[in-house]
């Protein structure tokens, strides 16, 4: 594509859930232009054995500038994630019914890799703009953590020196009602926060 893209992803609902929020924040941003870089999204089956080969097509198909993956987690505030890990171990089913448990994402594969994304400016642009927001060092090992692992193996595979990373987004107000002592973010709040990510990074490409 000739076009200069910024890929956002999200995940389909899981575990019970009828909404997931990571894929409705980034719809909000779909189509928009950030400094000349549009943003395009992709909604992601949470289905184990067909999350590596369709990050890998975004990727080859887009060719993306850069890569936002986005899922839903816990806590208040936005949390980008440091590093993402050799391995799937998960608590509960994926929505095709697989519970893997301690296998590698890649038995040739490296046991983790960095984040791509410029984390402590997107921080600083975070609070800026008075989003909560926090630095995470484990992206779990469920489905979060595997496209994460599979996005940053794919780009190191192409030799793709590109932002890319993971960010994991609050739950919904209307997902929490019935937990205790559960914390959760606006989808109008999710949106803004990842808008101020997609152009932070925009301008950093320019």
């Amino acid at each position: 594509m000739d076009e200069k893209v910024i890929l956002l992803t999200g995940f389909e609902p899981f575990g019970g859930n009828e909404v997931n929020p990571s894929i409705q924040a980034c719809r909000e941003l779909e189509g928009k232009t950030y400094n000349g870089y549009r943003a395009l999204v992709e909604e992601t089956p949470l289905r184990y054995h067909e999350i590596k080969g369709l990050i890998e097509g975004h990727i080859e198909r887009y060719k993306p500038a850069a890569v936002i993956c986005t899922g839903q987690g816990g806590g208040g505030g936005l949390s980008v994630e440091r590093v993402a890990i050799n391995v799937a171990s998960a608590r509960m089913r994926y929505n095709c019914g697989y519970k893997p448990i301690d296998e590698p994402l890649n038995s040739d594969g490296p046991v983790a890799y960095w984040t791509k994304l410029p984390f402590r400016e997107l921080l600083v642009a975070l609070k800026e703009a008075g989003i909560p927001s926090r630095l995470s060092n484990s992206a779990g090992t469920f489905g979060c953590n595997q496209i994460f692992y599979h996005l940053m193996d794919c780009l190191a595979r192409e030799r793709l020196d590109v932002p890319a990373g993971f960010i994991h987004v609050p739950m919904l107000p209307e997902q929490v009602l019935e937990k205790r002592n559960a914390t959760s973010m606006s989808l109008d709040l999710i949106a803004k926060g990842l808008a101020v990510v997609v152009e932070e990074i925009s301008k950093q490409l320019l």
